[in-house]
């Protein structure tokens, strides 16, 4: 039985086509709905095309790199399989979703974002009489805008290295590339929390050792969890940021020491801690601070694009180069679902 897949003409145009990744090109071209009830069911039109070629990428009998340059219409499938390793590479360990609230695409480099900061006043659910007027909460677009970044890396290597190059092996170095810029995009986003995104709402700090906070400063200790804890309202603080100093400090304290949370933590390789938050460790915390936020209210993140590969060759000094690039940028939803403890 012939399918529509093995007959598809590939060519460089597919990429960005109608502002349409790559993939969703192909799917457009090749429905997987297509393939229902078929062993070819579960493969997306990128894997079938793979398959049309005889090209594996993963395993012991992964093919050389080269094997993607036999015909010009397989070669055109390099970019696409660069990208998604890359991406892969991002999200594996990524805690940027744990930290962000929503994820908006947008096709451009200046982003105005929207902003709801009711007061006091207004944050009272009062009782409506009959007749009367409902109280109103006014949304507005923010004054400044989200500017959005551009982060990559450039591959250069020679014909020797790539061409030979088992596939599963490339693939490493690509996840590699695409955990640097996952990073990347991580410092962007902690140094939004903290310092605001251009619109005049850096997060509230608190020092241990001055009120509201109890405590000595300089040293962490639960008392001060907990009165940084409350000043969340009414908000949850249900996500923690730390640095590994911090860290330390934290899992050191007595009502850290729970059978259960180190249990939980050898099956999932996640830590809670007593007031319920999420613990998460990153090097991209500042030291000596302690992040906490509500993750459904207090960050935006902005897609500008994918992963986009661009390759070309230098002949004349045999080189194979591939730019790998993502834009991206973040924007505060509600300011005070994010505040900063300083240890001291």
């Amino acid at each position: 039985m012939a399918y529509h897949y093995e007959n598809l003409k590939l060519e460089k145009g597919m990429y960005g086509r109608g502002g349409k990744t790559f993939s969703q090109t192909l799917e457009e071209l090749d429905p997987s709905e297509n393939y229902r009830g078929t062993a070819l069911e579960g493969m997306d039109a990128f894997q079938r095309q793979l398959k049309r070629f005889d090209i594996h990428v993963k395993g012991a009998g992964s093919d050389r790199v080269e094997k993607f340059f036999h015909t010009s219409d397989s070669a055109v499938l390099f970019p696409e399989f660069v990208s998604r390793v890359v991406r892969q590479g991002m999200e594996e360990g990524s805690i940027l979703p744990a930290i962000t609230a929503t994820v908006t695409h947008f096709d451009g480099m200046d982003y105005r974002s929207i902003a709801s900061v009711p007061g006091d006043e207004e944050k009272a659910l009062k009782r409506v009489e009959e007749g009367a007027v409902i109280p109103e909460t006014h949304v507005r677009s923010q004054e400044n805008l989200v500017r959005l970044h551009k982060r990559g890396r450039m591959l250069v290597a020679s014909y020797e290295a790539i061409r030979f190059q088992r596939l599963d092996l490339f693939s490493v170095t690509l996840r590699q590339i695409g955990a640097y810029i996952g990073r990347m995009h991580l410092e962007d986003a902690i140094n939004v929390i903290v310092n605001g995104d251009g619109n005049s709402n850096p997060a509230s700090a608190y020092a241990v050792g001055t009120s509201p906070i109890s405590g000595e400063s300089g040293t962490l200790s639960y008392g001060a969890l907990v009165d940084f804890w409350s000043q969340f309202d009414p908000y949850t603080m249900n996500t923690i940021l730390v640095g590994s100093d911090a860290m330390r400090q934290m899992l050191k304290l007595t009502e850290f020491q729970n059978p259960l949370t180190g249990l939980n933590f050898q099956g999932t390789g996640k830590l809670t801690t007593p007031l319920g938050a999420n613990l998460l460790r990153t090097a991209c915390c500042p030291a000596g601070k302690i992040i906490g936020l509500d993750r459904g209210y207090a960050l935006e993140m902005i897609c500008g694009s994918e992963v986009t590969v661009e390759y070309d060759k230098l002949i004349d000094r045999q080189l194979e180069r591939a730019a790998i690039t993502s834009i991206s940028g973040f924007g505060k939803i509600m300011p005070e679902a994010s505040k900063v403890l300083v240890i001291g």
